[in-house]
């Protein structure tokens, strides 16, 4: 049975990994998925809008938000996934680096709660999942911007669960471990052996295994769940 049937969602970071992951498995749920990202070259199937959004930028989420409410009249679910990371340490990071990070992995996160939940507010329902990291809960060392802002992540999220719960308003956060994507591609394969080793489970998770997580908070199946951090990282913040 589909869980998500007749809702309508929103993905940032949709192009690939995680994101794309993510509006997939909602779709086949049976939601309607407004895939948000900056970049344009997926090829995301039947069933599902792209919009072309820059997450740091406010203008650009208005604008977004608007075309989804004009086709729709209504927002249910709101996964804000988009991200990059960082990995330099505090003494070396320039403050345009430090400044681009923060304002997508955290301002971003700010921006797209602000712009949906009104509609959620009026509709008295909703539910919005914000994905952090283990490395929001945890540090490594250098990524002192990403640690900065995952872990913003996650106390945002918490704030919102409380501020809106009267409202019908669910909002949990999902931290995942090491996973196969784009952006573990592009660490340095040292690293990623090292954290692989750390993790229990002793094996990358895959992209299919957050977006099974996140469409389970999605749905109603999940409806006495907020406020709350979702780990799917095979055992790393056990330790």
């Amino acid at each position: 049975m589909k869980q998500l049937t007749n809702k309508v969602a929103i993905v940032t970071g949709a192009n690939q990994g995680i994101g794309f992951a993510i509006t997939r498995k909602l779709k086949e749920q049976g939601a309607k998925v407004y895939a948000f990202d900056i970049r344009e070259d997926a090829d995301y199937g039947e069933g599902i809008t792209f919009i072309k959004v820059d997450v740091a930028r406010e203008a650009e989420w208005k604008t977004a938000v608007a075309q989804v409410l004009k086709a729709e009249d209504r927002i249910d679910i709101l996964v804000n996934n988009a991200g990059v990371i960082s990995y330099t340490p505090i003494h070396e990071i320039e403050m345009e680096e430090w400044n681009r990070l923060i304002s997508i992995d955290q301002t971003g996160v700010l921006l797209g709660m602000k712009h949906t939940i009104p509609q959620m507010m009026k509709q008295q329902s909703g539910t919005i999942i914000n994905v952090s990291s283990i490395w929001g809960s945890v540090a490594a060392a250098g990524v002192v911007a990403y640690n900065a802002a995952k872990g913003a992540v996650i106390l945002m999220s918490k704030n919102a669960a409380l501020t809106y719960a009267k409202d019908g308003i669910r909002v949990n956060a999902v931290s995942p471990g090491f996973i196969e994507s784009p952006l573990t591609d592009a660490q340095d394969a040292d690293l990623n052996k090292w954290v692989i080793d750390q993790t229990p489970m002793k094996r990358a998770g895959k992209p299919e295994e957050i977006a099974n997580g996140v469409a389970f908070l999605a749905s109603d199946e999940a409806s006495f769940v907020t406020g709350t951090t979702l780990a799917i990282d095979g055992g790393f913040l056990a330790q």
